[in-house]
C-alpha cells in the first residue's frame, strides 16, 4: 500500500547505494542493483554473464541457430562479422572476395554474403520482443541487450555502462580526446576506423548505397534509409509539444530547441548562438570571409548555396529567364519573378493602385 501511494505521489523513497539513483519500488531497486553486480548466470558457449535466467535463456537461442560465419582456414565459427574479421588477422588473410556492387573486399566468402544483405535489403534475424530485423546474428544479440537491460561493458573512468565494447571504446575518447584515425587527404581525424572509412568516400566519390526508386546514391546506408522516407512519406520522429514530425531523429532534436530555447552552438567571435551546428558554420563565414559558393559565369562568391542559386537567375535577363527559374508568381497579373523580394515589391504596386 505504501509503495502504491509512492507511485501516485511520484515519490522515490528507495536509493541505490552504488550510483544514488532513486527508485519508487523496493522490488525495482533489487532489480536495479543487479546492474552493478557481476552476472550470476553464465553462458557455457561464449562465457557472457547475465543477471537473470530469462536473459540467459534468450541469449542461448542465438547459439541454438547455426552460426553462418566461419573461418575458411581453421573452421572456427562466429556470429558477428567484426569478430570474424579480427580473428582472420591472425592468419594474415588478404581481402580476396569483393562485392560486385560496391567493390568492398572481404577475407572469407561468408563475410561477403553477410555484407551483400546491405544491398539486397535482406534482414533474416528478428527480435522476438520488438520484431526489429537485422542482417547479422551478432547485431541481433547486441540489440536484445536493450530489452534485457544488460550492459556488460563499463568505462573504468566514469562507470558508464554500454551494451557493446565498441560503444565503450568510442565513449572513452571523450576522456582521452584521442582521435587516432586520420584522413590522408584532408587530415580530419576520427574516433573509429569505420568513421574514417565513411568519410573517405567524400574524397573518392564512392556512393555504394542507391535508392531503387530514384537512383540517388549515398555514401552511408543510414542516409539511404532516411532518404527512402521521402518516397514513403514516413516521418517516425514526432515532437511531443507541437506534433510536427520528421524523417530523421537529428531533425527532431534540432526542432525541439525551438520550444526549449536551447542554442548550444555559440560563435567564439561575436557570441551569437544557434540551434544547429550547420547554422553556426555558415555564420562563422561572416568573420572568416570564406565564400565557398562561386558563380561559374561571373565568379561572384557567396556564403551559402541558396544565395548563389538566387544570383544565378540574374544572368538570364529579367525578361528571358525560363519559367522554372522565375518561381515567384503574382496572383494578380501572373507576372513572374526570380526573387521573392522582387515579387514583394511588385505586389506593393498593386496595393497602391487600389488606393
Amino acid at each position: 500500500m505504501i509503495e502504491q501511494q509512492a507511485v501516485h505521489a511520484e515519490e522515490h523513497p528507495y536509493s541505490c547505494d552504488v550510483c544514488n539513483k532513486s527508485i519508487v519500488l523496493l522490488t525495482a531497486l533489487r532489480s536495479h542493483e543487479c546492474i552493478h553486480k557481476e552476472g550470476r548466470y553464465a553462458c557455457n558457449a561464449c562465457a557472457d554473464l547475465f543477471n537473470y535466467k530469462r536473459d540467459l535463456r534468450r541469449h542461448l537461442q542465438l547459439h541454438s541457430t547455426q552460426q553462418e560465419l566461419s573461418c575458411d582456414v581453421c573452421s572456427r565459427s562466429f556470429i558477428d562479422l567484426n569478430d570474424l574479421e579480427k580473428h582472420l588477422s591472425v592468419h594474415g588473410n588478404q581481402h580476396r572476395y569483393s562485392c560486385d556492387m560496391c567493390g568492398e573486399g572481404f577475407r572469407v566468402p561468408s563475410a561477403l554474403r553477410v555484407h551483400q544483405r546491405v544491398h539486397s535489403g535482406e534482414h533474416p534475424y528478428f527480435c522476438d520482443v520488438c520484431h526489429k530485423s537485422f542482417t547479422q546474428q551478432g547485431t541481433l544479440k547486441t540489440h536484445q541487450r536493450i530489452h534485457s537491460g544488460l550492459r556488460p561493458y563499463t568505462c573504468d573512468i566514469c562507470n558508464k555502462a554500454f551494451i557493446q565494447p565498441t560503444y565503450m571504446k568510442r565513449h572513452k575518447c571523450i576522456h582521452t580526446e584521442e582521435r587516432p584515425y586520420t584522413c590522408c587527404v584532408c587530415s580530419k581525424s576520427f574516433v573509429q576506423p569505420s568513421y574514417l572509412k565513411k568519410h573517405q568516400r567524400i574524397h573518392t566519390g564512392v556512393c555504394p548505397y542507391t535508392c531503387e526508386i530514384c537512383n540517388k546514391s549515398f555514401t552511408v546506408s543510414g542516409a539511404l534509409k532516411a532518404h527512402r522516407r521521402i518516397h514513403t512519406g514516413e516521418c517516425p520522429y514526432t515532437c511531443d509539444v507541437c506534433n510536427n514530425s520528421f524523417i530523421v531523429s537529428s531533425a527532431l532534436k534540432a526542432h525541439r530547441r525551438i520550444h526549449t530555447g536551447e542554442r548550444p552552438y555559440a560563435c567564439d567571435t561575436c557570441s551569437n548562438s544557434f540551434t544547429q551546428s550547420s547554422d553556426l558554420k555558415k555564420h562563422q563565414r561572416v568573420h572568416t570571409g570564406e565564400r565557398p559558393y562561386i558563380c561559374d559565369i561571373c565568379n561572384s562568391s557567396f556564403i551559402v548555396a541558396s544565395a548563389l542559386k538566387i544570383h544565378q537567375r540574374t544572368h538570364e535577363g529579367d525578361q528571358h529567364i525560363r519559367p522554372a527559374e522565375r518561381p515567384y508568381n503574382c496572383g494578380v497579373c501572373n507576372q513572374t519573378f526570380a526573387r521573392k523580394g522582387a515579387l514583394k515589391n511588385h505586389l506593393h504596386m498593386h496595393s497602391m493602385e487600389r488606393l
